[in-house]
This record gives structure tokens, C-alpha cells and sequence, in this order.
């Protein structure tokens, strides 16, 4: 049995619904705290262990963006439809129906940190914490991570990758065999995947919609509408005082994140030892114990 109460609800947003869960209250003294999943594509349950600090008194919101999990499905809009000014406005949607715009914190992991930093930068009132979990500052510098990471694969995965991607095959068991060897390396550690990440990758391959469009086949061969995406000329816009951090195997590379650091004024860097891209499931505890003392300063 959870200490807390769970709710769940849609937010309308351009004629859509956005699905959403709350853990907690939002009568609490302590700031809500929005949790953003990454992809784009993804679905919350794999960032899911964040509900767990909702155990310490704070209302931790999860939702699904549109196009994924448990929101409203639209397999048959394209690239220009699919963008960050719809992703930022169905925030701010959810933020005016839960009635929290004046005051709460956001939690963005991988695409959702990026979403987070783009929300960041237009200064809004209420944003008191902003968190930047694993995510890059541009899709240059993760390309270039990646390809760094994907250097260091065994010659034998390297060859599977490189053929298939030339082939337009990427959807062939080689090419996912080595696909599972990157990301077991660089994304989450934890073998067999736990059952919430699994959920994730689960939902994403019977809707590959949004990730497919922005990103594309996988984390590493990005051939998306984000392909050119960057952040970094507009990081020292963000006013919110701000947590990074990534793990130490990360396919966020340390380049990926540096922006952040030396960029925005009010900011704090972290890296876990013993994680990829998915410290809140691979160093748990830790995770949530660095996130919630950097909260706690500004409830």
C-alpha cells in the first residue's frame, strides 16, 4: 500500500486528451512536481519510479504526452505535425487544468529534459526548479556521443549496424540483436529490462508514430525532424534554477550535457556512477535522493 492518493485524468488540448496520473495531493505545502518522459515517443511508465517521492509529501504528476501510451493516438499525422511548439502547449495546457501554472517544478528525462529546457527559456513565472535528466543540448553533440559509443561496440555489431542503416533494413532481427547491444551498454543497464521500461519499449513499437517522425529508428541513427535541433544559443535565458545530471555510461555523453553546465546561471551538475540513460531505474534510491534534496530548496 502507497502512503499517498492516486488520481488520474485527461486534459484537453486541441480537441485531444492528454492523460495524466497524480500521486500525492496538490493541496501539499511542497511544489508539484511535472515528470516529462523522453522519446519523443515514449510513455510515462518508464520514468515512473519519480511517483516514489510522492512519499515525502510532494505531488509528483506523470503524463503521456499526445501520440503515446494513454493519450489520444494519431498514426496518421506527419512531421509537421509533430513539433515542439505542440509539445510545449500541451504543457501549458496541463499546467492551466491542474491549476498549477503559478508554482511547480518540472522533471524532463532525455526528450523531456530537451522539451524542459525549451520551456525553460521563455521564462515562465511559475517554474521554480527545472530538473534536465539525461538529455543532450543538441542532437549534434548526442550524434556525436553516439557515435562515439558506437565506435567502442564490438566489430561485429558495428558491421550489423552499418549494413542494415544502408540497407533501409532496420527492422531486421540482426539489426535489432545489435540495437539490444548498444542499449544494454548505453541506455539501461539493468538486465532483463525491469517490467515498467519494458512497458515503454512495448508501447513504442506498437505506435512508433511520434518517435519514428522526430527521432527515428533508434537511439543512435537519428534521421528525425530533430535531427537539427539545438538549445544552446538560448540556455542562458533560463531563470529557473536547474538540476543536470546523466549517468556515467550514458549515450547523454558528457558533451551532450556540458552546455547546460556552462550555460545556464543558475545550475547544478550531477553524474551517476553505475548508470546509462535511466539512473531513476539503475541507481533508484540515489536518484531520487539527489532529486528531492534539490527540490526541497525551493519548496
Amino acid at each position: 500500500m502507497c502512503a499517498y492518493d492516486v488520481t488520474t485524468g485527461v486534459s484537453p488540448y486541441q480537441g485531444y486528451e492528454t492523460w495524466y496520473r497524480i500521486c500525492g495531493s496538490l493541496d501539499s505545502d511542497k511544489l508539484p512536481l511535472v515528470v516529462a518522459h523522453g522519446g519523443p515517443g515514449c510513455t510515462h511508465d518508464y520514468v515512473d519510479s519519480f511517483k516514489d517521492l510522492a512519499e515525502t509529501g510532494r505531488p509528483v504528476i506523470h503524463y503521456d504526452q499526445i501520440g503515446n501510451g494513454k493519450s489520444t493516438h494519431l498514426p496518421d499525422k506527419g512531421a509537421d505535425f509533430w513539433t515542439v511548439d505542440f509539445f510545449l502547449g500541451e504543457l501549458d495546457a496541463l499546467l492551466d487544468h491542474l491549476g498549477i501554472r503559478n508554482r511547480y517544478a518540472y522533471l524532463g528525462q532525455s526528450w523531456g529534459g530537451m522539451l524542459g529546457a525549451e520551456h525553460g527559456v521563455r521564462r515562465p513565472a511559475g517554474l521554480k526548479a527545472l530538473v534536465i535528466a539525461n538529455s543532450p543540448a543538441s542532437m549534434e553533440l548526442w550524434l556525436a556521443g553516439a557515435a562515439k559509443l558506437r565506435a567502442e561496440l564490438p566489430p561485429e555489431v558495428q558491421a550489423a549496424l552499418d549494413t542494415h542503416e544502408a540497407n533501409g533494413t532496420t527492422d531486421h532481427p540482426d539489426y535489432k540483436a545489435a540495437e539490444k547491444v548498444f542499449n544494454e551498454r548505453h541506455v539501461c543497464r539493468v538486465v532483463p529490462m525491469p517490467p515498467e521500461v519494458q512497458r515503454t519499449f512495448d508501447a513504442m513499437e506498437e505506435d512508433p508514430t511520434v518517435y519514428h517522425t522526430m527521432n527515428g529508428p533508434n537511439e543512435f541513427h537519428v534521421v528525425g525532424t530533430m535531427k537539427t535541433w539545438s538549445v544552446i544559443n538560448r540556455l542562458p535565458n533560463i531563470a529557473a534554477p536547474t538540476l543536470a545530471f546523466r549517468g556515467f555510461h550514458d549515450e547523454a555523453t558528457e558533451e551532450c550535457v556540458q552546455p547546460f553546465l556552462d550555460l545556464i546561471p543558475d545550475v547544478v551538475g550531477h553524474v551517476f556512477p553505475d548508470s546509462s540513460h535511466m539512473p531513476h531505474v539503475e541507481e533508484k534510491e540515489s536518484c531520487l535522493a539527489v532529486t528531492e534534496a534539490f527540490l526541497a530548496k525551493f519548496d
